[in-house]
Protein backbone atom coordinates (compact mmCIF):
# COMPACT_ATOMS: atom_id res chain seq x y z
CA UNK A 1 0.00 0.00 0.00
CA UNK A 2 1.70 3.49 -0.68
CA UNK A 3 1.95 5.78 1.42
CA UNK A 4 -0.84 7.86 -0.22
CA UNK A 5 -3.78 5.35 -0.01
CA UNK A 6 -2.48 4.72 3.84
CA UNK A 7 -3.24 8.51 4.60
CA UNK A 8 -6.80 8.42 2.53
CA UNK A 9 -7.78 5.36 4.74
CA UNK A 10 -6.35 6.53 7.48
CA UNK A 11 -8.85 8.96 9.02
CA UNK A 12 -12.78 8.64 9.67
CA UNK A 13 -14.13 11.11 6.96
CA UNK A 14 -15.34 9.31 3.86
CA UNK A 15 -15.45 11.81 1.66
CA UNK A 16 -11.46 12.86 1.56
CA UNK A 17 -10.29 11.78 -1.86
CA UNK A 18 -6.93 12.27 -3.77
CA UNK A 19 -7.35 16.61 -4.67
CA UNK A 20 -7.37 15.78 -8.60
CA UNK A 21 -10.42 13.43 -7.69
CA UNK A 22 -12.08 15.74 -5.67
CA UNK A 23 -16.09 15.69 -5.91
CA UNK A 24 -15.99 19.00 -3.99
CA UNK A 25 -13.64 20.69 -6.23
CA UNK A 26 -15.58 19.84 -10.20
CA UNK A 27 -17.58 22.48 -12.00
CA UNK A 28 -20.56 23.33 -9.49
CA UNK A 29 -23.67 23.30 -10.70
CA UNK A 30 -24.73 26.87 -11.96
CA UNK A 31 -28.44 28.09 -12.27
CA UNK A 32 -29.11 30.48 -15.32
CA UNK A 33 -32.13 32.77 -14.58
CA UNK A 34 -34.51 34.90 -17.21
CA UNK A 35 -32.27 38.25 -15.72
CA UNK A 36 -28.96 38.69 -17.23
CA UNK A 37 -28.24 41.21 -14.42
CA UNK A 38 -28.85 38.56 -11.99
CA UNK A 39 -26.46 36.32 -13.82
CA UNK A 40 -23.60 38.17 -13.49
CA UNK A 41 -24.55 39.42 -10.05
CA UNK A 42 -24.17 35.82 -8.55
CA UNK A 43 -20.78 34.29 -11.40
CA UNK A 44 -19.75 37.03 -13.38
CA UNK A 45 -21.11 35.75 -16.43
CA UNK A 46 -24.20 36.47 -18.51
CA UNK A 47 -23.95 32.69 -19.15
CA UNK A 48 -23.74 32.22 -15.50
CA UNK A 49 -26.12 32.40 -12.95
CA UNK A 50 -27.25 30.86 -8.91
CA UNK A 51 -24.58 28.64 -7.21
CA UNK A 52 -24.83 26.56 -4.66
CA UNK A 53 -24.39 27.45 -1.03
CA UNK A 54 -25.63 30.20 1.36
CA UNK A 55 -26.00 33.96 -0.90
CA UNK A 56 -27.17 36.93 1.22
CA UNK A 57 -29.38 39.36 -0.93
CA UNK A 58 -29.05 42.65 1.13
CA UNK A 59 -30.52 46.35 0.49
CA UNK A 60 -33.15 49.12 1.56
CA UNK A 61 -36.97 48.62 1.99
CA UNK A 62 -38.37 48.25 -1.46
CA UNK A 63 -35.66 47.12 -3.28
CA UNK A 64 -37.61 44.11 -4.56
CA UNK A 65 -35.22 41.13 -2.66
CA UNK A 66 -37.92 38.94 -2.83
CA UNK A 67 -38.97 38.88 -6.42
CA UNK A 68 -35.29 38.73 -7.30
CA UNK A 69 -35.12 36.11 -5.04
CA UNK A 70 -38.35 34.17 -6.33
CA UNK A 71 -36.59 34.65 -10.11
CA UNK A 72 -33.95 32.13 -8.35
CA UNK A 73 -36.60 29.57 -7.37
CA UNK A 74 -38.43 29.59 -10.55
CA UNK A 75 -35.21 29.16 -12.77
CA UNK A 76 -34.49 26.24 -9.94
CA UNK A 77 -37.83 24.54 -10.12
CA UNK A 78 -37.76 24.74 -13.51
CA UNK A 79 -33.79 23.73 -14.24
CA UNK A 80 -34.91 20.63 -11.94
CA UNK A 81 -38.73 18.60 -12.16
CA UNK A 82 -38.11 16.51 -9.42
CA UNK A 83 -36.69 19.22 -7.08
CA UNK A 84 -38.35 21.36 -4.25
CA UNK A 85 -37.99 24.86 -2.98
CA UNK A 86 -38.25 25.71 1.63
CA UNK A 87 -39.65 29.34 2.04
CA UNK A 88 -38.40 30.38 5.76
CA UNK A 89 -41.38 33.39 6.00
CA UNK A 90 -40.80 35.50 8.90
CA UNK A 91 -42.57 38.71 7.67
CA UNK A 92 -45.49 36.69 5.71
CA UNK A 93 -45.82 39.59 2.95
CA UNK A 94 -45.44 36.65 0.75
CA UNK A 95 -49.16 35.47 -0.71
CA UNK A 96 -49.78 32.29 -2.83
CA UNK A 97 -51.36 34.11 -5.41
CA UNK A 98 -47.91 36.26 -5.91
CA UNK A 99 -45.85 33.30 -6.16
CA UNK A 100 -47.97 31.78 -8.83
CA UNK A 101 -47.54 35.30 -10.29
CA UNK A 102 -43.72 33.93 -11.24
CA UNK A 103 -45.55 30.85 -12.92
CA UNK A 104 -44.16 28.70 -9.61
CA UNK A 105 -45.81 25.71 -8.96
CA UNK A 106 -46.82 26.24 -5.39
CA UNK A 107 -47.37 22.41 -4.86
CA UNK A 108 -43.83 22.35 -4.86
CA UNK A 109 -43.22 24.64 -2.64
CA UNK A 110 -43.07 24.04 1.37
CA UNK A 111 -43.81 27.11 3.44
CA UNK A 112 -42.68 27.22 7.01
CA UNK A 113 -43.40 30.10 9.53
CA UNK A 114 -40.60 30.81 11.18
CA UNK A 115 -40.55 33.47 14.38
CA UNK A 116 -37.28 33.79 15.99
CA UNK A 117 -33.48 32.86 14.79
CA UNK A 118 -32.96 29.60 16.89
CA UNK A 119 -36.41 28.29 15.78
CA UNK A 120 -34.97 29.00 12.36
CA UNK A 121 -31.48 27.47 13.22
CA UNK A 122 -32.58 24.24 14.44
CA UNK A 123 -35.15 23.81 11.80
CA UNK A 124 -33.29 24.23 8.91
CA UNK A 125 -30.18 22.02 10.44
CA UNK A 126 -32.64 19.17 10.95
CA UNK A 127 -34.06 19.50 7.20
CA UNK A 128 -30.38 19.69 5.54
CA UNK A 129 -29.51 16.05 7.65
CA UNK A 130 -31.95 14.80 5.42
CA UNK A 131 -31.29 15.94 2.66
CA UNK A 132 -28.73 13.79 -0.06
CA UNK A 133 -26.55 15.05 -2.21
CA UNK A 134 -28.96 13.66 -5.34
CA UNK A 135 -31.93 15.46 -4.22
CA UNK A 136 -32.86 18.77 -5.75
CA UNK A 137 -33.65 21.71 -2.61
CA UNK A 138 -34.12 25.05 -3.06
CA UNK A 139 -34.13 27.41 0.51
CA UNK A 140 -35.05 30.73 0.49
CA UNK A 141 -35.16 32.75 3.94
CA UNK A 142 -37.65 35.69 3.86
CA UNK A 143 -36.33 37.39 5.92
CA UNK A 144 -33.24 37.63 8.32
CA UNK A 145 -33.15 41.04 8.39
CA UNK A 146 -36.48 41.83 11.07
CA UNK A 147 -36.00 38.19 12.73
CA UNK A 148 -35.69 38.66 16.07
CA UNK A 149 -34.19 36.38 18.34
CA UNK A 150 -35.55 34.02 20.99
CA UNK A 151 -33.94 36.56 23.74
CA UNK A 152 -35.98 39.17 22.46
CA UNK A 153 -39.08 37.72 22.45
CA UNK A 154 -39.14 36.58 25.72
CA UNK A 155 -37.73 40.04 27.14
CA UNK A 156 -40.98 41.56 25.57
CA UNK A 157 -43.03 39.19 27.05
CA UNK A 158 -42.04 39.97 30.60
CA UNK A 159 -42.06 43.29 29.91
CA UNK A 160 -38.18 43.82 29.98
CA UNK A 161 -36.27 46.64 28.12
CA UNK A 162 -32.82 45.24 27.86
CA UNK A 163 -29.77 45.37 25.05
CA UNK A 164 -30.20 41.97 23.81
CA UNK A 165 -26.61 40.81 22.28
CA UNK A 166 -27.85 37.17 21.24
CA UNK A 167 -29.39 37.79 18.63
CA UNK A 168 -25.94 38.24 15.80
CA UNK A 169 -24.37 35.65 17.56
CA UNK A 170 -26.83 33.50 16.73
CA UNK A 171 -27.10 34.14 13.32
CA UNK A 172 -23.30 33.90 13.05
CA UNK A 173 -23.85 30.35 14.61
CA UNK A 174 -26.28 29.91 12.03
CA UNK A 175 -24.40 30.97 9.30
CA UNK A 176 -20.89 28.68 10.13
CA UNK A 177 -23.42 25.70 10.76
CA UNK A 178 -25.28 25.49 7.85
CA UNK A 179 -23.13 26.73 4.73
CA UNK A 180 -20.74 23.37 4.46
CA UNK A 181 -23.64 21.39 4.52
CA UNK A 182 -25.32 23.49 1.59
CA UNK A 183 -22.31 23.20 0.05
CA UNK A 184 -21.83 19.43 -0.13
CA UNK A 185 -25.18 19.09 -0.42
CA UNK A 186 -25.26 21.00 -3.67
CA UNK A 187 -27.78 23.34 -1.94
CA UNK A 188 -28.68 26.88 -3.06
CA UNK A 189 -29.99 28.94 -0.04
CA UNK A 190 -31.13 32.80 -0.83
CA UNK A 191 -31.11 34.69 2.39
CA UNK A 192 -32.91 37.88 2.11
CA UNK A 193 -31.36 41.19 5.06
CA UNK A 194 -31.63 44.69 5.24
CA UNK A 195 -29.58 47.31 5.32
CA UNK A 196 -29.59 50.89 6.77
CA UNK A 197 -27.76 53.84 7.13
CA UNK A 198 -25.70 55.32 9.85
CA UNK A 199 -25.91 58.50 11.36
CA UNK A 200 -23.00 60.85 10.33
CA UNK A 201 -21.80 63.45 7.30
CA UNK A 202 -20.95 60.78 4.90
CA UNK A 203 -23.36 57.78 5.89
CA UNK A 204 -22.68 54.22 5.04
CA UNK A 205 -25.11 51.27 4.37
CA UNK A 206 -25.09 48.97 7.06
CA UNK A 207 -26.21 44.98 7.19
CA UNK A 208 -28.51 44.81 9.74
CA UNK A 209 -27.97 42.21 12.55
CA UNK A 210 -25.63 43.95 14.17
CA UNK A 211 -25.07 44.18 18.01
CA UNK A 212 -23.25 46.56 19.53
CA UNK A 213 -24.77 48.77 22.09
CA UNK A 214 -25.02 51.94 22.23
CA UNK A 215 -26.53 54.34 25.27
CA UNK A 216 -24.33 52.55 27.71
CA UNK A 217 -23.07 55.88 30.21
CA UNK A 218 -19.76 56.37 31.41
CA UNK A 219 -18.67 58.65 34.56
CA UNK A 220 -16.75 61.77 33.32
CA UNK A 221 -15.33 64.72 35.33
CA UNK A 222 -18.30 66.64 33.85
CA UNK A 223 -20.97 63.54 34.65
CA UNK A 224 -22.62 60.93 32.67
CA UNK A 225 -21.76 60.33 28.67
CA UNK A 226 -22.94 57.46 26.37
CA UNK A 227 -20.51 55.48 25.67
CA UNK A 228 -20.88 55.98 21.57
CA UNK A 229 -20.58 60.13 22.02
CA UNK A 230 -16.84 59.72 23.28
CA UNK A 231 -13.76 61.17 21.16
CA UNK A 232 -10.05 60.66 22.00
CA UNK A 233 -8.85 62.89 24.87
CA UNK A 234 -11.68 63.63 26.04
CA UNK A 235 -11.90 62.21 30.19
CA UNK A 236 -13.43 59.77 32.09
CA UNK A 237 -13.72 58.50 35.89
CA UNK A 238 -11.65 55.40 37.03
CA UNK A 239 -11.13 53.72 40.23
CA UNK A 240 -6.97 55.56 39.28
CA UNK A 241 -8.32 58.75 38.84
CA UNK A 242 -9.35 60.46 35.85
CA UNK A 243 -7.77 59.46 32.70
CA UNK A 244 -7.96 60.45 29.22
CA UNK A 245 -9.56 58.58 26.16
CA UNK A 246 -6.41 57.31 23.95
CA UNK A 247 -8.73 54.91 21.54
CA UNK A 248 -12.47 54.17 20.26
CA UNK A 249 -13.85 51.81 18.44
CA UNK A 250 -16.73 50.98 16.02
CA UNK A 251 -18.03 47.84 14.13
CA UNK A 252 -15.28 48.94 11.40
CA UNK A 253 -12.20 48.86 13.72
CA UNK A 254 -12.78 45.75 15.02
CA UNK A 255 -11.21 42.31 13.17
CA UNK A 256 -14.56 40.35 13.54
CA UNK A 257 -16.86 43.66 13.10
CA UNK A 258 -19.05 42.16 16.30
CA UNK A 259 -17.85 41.25 19.53
CA UNK A 260 -19.62 38.52 21.45
CA UNK A 261 -20.99 40.59 24.35
CA UNK A 262 -22.56 39.57 27.78
CA UNK A 263 -25.24 41.73 30.09
CA UNK A 264 -23.67 41.57 33.69
CA UNK A 265 -26.44 42.34 36.18
CA UNK A 266 -25.51 43.38 39.64
CA UNK A 267 -27.17 42.69 43.26
CA UNK A 268 -28.62 46.00 43.02
CA UNK A 269 -30.47 45.57 39.96
CA UNK A 270 -28.28 47.53 37.41
CA UNK A 271 -27.20 46.03 34.23
CA UNK A 272 -24.47 46.44 31.72
CA UNK A 273 -23.63 44.95 28.53
CA UNK A 274 -20.25 44.55 27.45
CA UNK A 275 -17.83 42.49 25.42
CA UNK A 276 -16.36 39.63 26.47
CA UNK A 277 -13.04 40.55 26.96
CA UNK A 278 -13.90 43.59 29.27
CA UNK A 279 -12.42 43.45 32.41
CA UNK A 280 -13.84 43.74 35.69
CA UNK A 281 -11.74 44.47 39.31
CA UNK A 282 -13.02 41.45 41.29
CA UNK A 283 -10.83 40.37 44.91
CA UNK A 284 -8.11 42.92 43.45
CA UNK A 285 -7.54 40.70 40.15
CA UNK A 286 -9.01 41.91 36.98
CA UNK A 287 -11.23 39.25 35.40
CA UNK A 288 -12.55 39.39 31.97
CA UNK A 289 -16.54 39.50 31.58
CA UNK A 290 -16.80 35.84 30.27
CA UNK A 291 -15.14 34.59 33.28
CA UNK A 292 -17.56 36.12 36.04
CA UNK A 293 -19.39 33.78 37.68
CA UNK A 294 -22.72 34.63 39.77
CA UNK A 295 -21.25 35.39 43.28
CA UNK A 296 -18.13 37.79 42.38
CA UNK A 297 -17.87 41.00 43.99
CA UNK A 298 -16.93 43.21 41.70
CA UNK A 299 -15.41 46.33 42.92
CA UNK A 300 -17.00 49.85 41.88
CA UNK A 301 -16.72 53.27 40.69
CA UNK A 302 -18.16 55.38 44.11
CA UNK A 303 -19.44 58.41 42.59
Amino acid sequence: MSLLDKMLKSGNIKSASVLSKSSFFNAKEVIPTDLPILNIAFSGSLEGGLLPGLTVVAGASKSFKTMLSLYCMKAYLDKHKDSVAILYDSEFGITPDYIQSFDIDIDRVIHIPIENVEQLKFDIVQRLGEIEKKDKVFIMIDSIGNLASKKEVEDAENEKSVADMSRAKSLKSLFRIITPHLTTRQVPCLAINHIYQEIGMFPKNIVSGGCLVAGTEIQTPDGLKSVEDFNVGEKVMTLSGEQIVTHVWNPDTLEEGEPECYEITFEDGYSVTVSDKHKFLVDGKWIEAKDLIVGHDCTVLNT
